[in-house]
């Protein structure tokens, strides 16, 4: 029971607050170590041994600290005693403490619906405002982008990072615990910073974009079903199954797919990545424009998607405790 309410409360402060811009963050620690490893070891011989190692080593490394700090936190308990003294109840409130704020910094739901909609309301001001704020959530270079290039562009990243940023942090919760919602937050930035197939990335960031498509199998196939009944509109399963598929990345086309049948428009196409022309399939086929009504429909799917995840990771540490 005390899982199922930290995970309600660290959900709450993320979607009061959304990242904490003025505070440390987990993510950018991160970050920061990938990059030391990269510029240390992506040269040379051996690239995608060292990629393979410095992976593994940094997923395993912040699934075991985080479970050996919880068990040292769990060792500071606040003792209450009932009326009679005769029973005592043990609170590690330390630990729950720390549940509460991993679980906050590792779901990212409240600051990527912010995200979205800040694309489209720089594009209401102009193209470059546009191009500009999309390129705070996107990978692909934005300079030469249409206006509907835009909002495809921020659709897009608002599903994938649906399954990214939220449900496959939850599912892992569920599975593991904060370790292994942790652990997954480094498999996710690993890949963010290193597994491309650009010619600095390809050997050394292997391991790191197959860990993580191992990871988001599950989670991204299960964004797209909650998407789906968000929506209301069961039909759109053989939509999902038919076009998930035609994407570069085995996962991210699901939640792509259930967006684009959902909103009836088309995602995926040719885009610069560092440079380099990538010709993604399409997926679905009503090339129309996308509007602001779009975005808003998106969102209150993605929002309501979440909120069933929490119900249901929720529902299964009641019952697992019972």
């Amino acid at each position: 029971m005390a899982n199922a309410i930290t995970l309600l409360i660290g959900w709450v402060l993320d979607l009061i607050f959304g990242d904490p811009v003025r505070l440390p963050h987990p993510i950018v620690w991160f970050g920061k170590v990938i990059s030391t490893f990269e510029h240390s070891l992506n040269k040379g011989s051996y690239r995608k041994l060292k990629g393979a190692l410095t992976a593994i080593g940094l997923i395993l490394f912040v699934f075991v600290v985080v479970w050996m700090l919880r068990k040292l936190l769990g060792i500071f308990a606040l003792l209450i005693f009932d009326g009679t003294h005769e029973q005592v109840y043990q609170i590690p409130v330390l630990l729950y403490l720390f549940d509460i704020l991993a679980i906050f910094y590792c779901l990212a739901g409240t600051t990527l619906i912010r995200e979205v909609r800040a694309v489209f309301l720089a594009l209401d001001r102009s193209l470059e405002e546009g191009r500009q704020q999309v390129a705070r959530i996107v990978g692909r270079d934005t300079s030469e982008l249409s206006a509907q290039e835009v909002r495809i562009a921020a659709l897009e990243t608002l599903a994938e990072n649906l399954s990214d940023g939220v449900i496959a942090p939850l599912f892992w919760f569920a599975i593991l615990g904060t370790p292994g919602m942790l652990a997954y937050k480094m498999v996710n930035t690993l890949d963010s910073m290193i597994g491309y197939k650009t010619e600095r990335y390809r050997d050394f960031g292997c391991w790191a974009a197959h860990i993580d498509d191992i990871a988001n199998y599950i989670p991204a196939r299960l964004t797209a079903l909650l998407m789906i009944l968000a929506n209301g509109h069961l039909g759109l399963l053989r939509f999902v199954w038919k076009n998930g598929r035609n994407h570069a990345s085995p996962n991210s086309g699901y939640p792509e797919a259930a967006l684009a049948g959902i909103l009836n428009c088309r995602f995926g196409g040719p885009h610069y990545y560092f440079g380099q022309l990538f010709d993604k399939p399409y997926i679905g086929i009503n090339d129309r424009p996308l509007t602001t009504d779009d975005m808003k429909k998106a969102v209150r799917v993605n929002r309501t998607a979440e909120i069933l995840m929490v119900l249901l990771v929720a529902a299964s540490i009641v019952i697992r405790s019972i």
